[in-house]
């Protein structure tokens, strides 16, 4: 499968909590409101587990088990809401969690966070997925 150019600035901005673009509340609400559907959401998290690599249409119905003609209604919804992007290779469509997107909307909804320091946040969470792990 071939992956388009990704920009650099968004693994930049992925990796850096202090650094991100401002989304405007309307943005949030149209991204909170695509991921407020069991399958839509169900595919953003694999997505997201995939990476920037993405995975074909087909892949990604079978891993979230629904249809492939529902996959691309849902699709059509994160990608409006700026979750997701799509690319053609060959006869598939492969679709990849948009980084910039997820960031922005995880950056606006932490912004105002533990009295504007999101980046305590991010450490806690971090650590406590670690202690999880080795618990595990």
């Amino acid at each position: 499968m071939q992956i388009p150019e990704l920009e650099t600035h968004w693994i930049v901005h992925f990796n850096n909590p202090c650094i991100y673009e401002t989304m405007e509340q309307s943005d949030a609400v149209k991204a909170l409101a695509a991921l407020a559907h069991e399958h839509r959401l169900a595919i953003f998290r694999r997505l997201v587990a995939q990476g920037p690599s993405g995975l074909a249409a087909g892949e990604v119905a079978k891993s979230v088990g629904i249809a492939p003609t529902s996959l691309s209604f849902h699709m059509k919804e994160l990608d409006r809401a700026g979750l997701v992007r799509s690319w053609r290779d060959g006869r598939f469509i492969c679709y990849s969690v948009d980084i910039e997107g997820m960031r922005q909307l995880l950056s606006f909804l932490t912004e105002e966070c533990c009295q504007g320091r999101p980046e305590l946040c991010g450490a806690g969470v971090v650590a406590d997925l670690r202690r999880q792990k080795v618990s595990d």
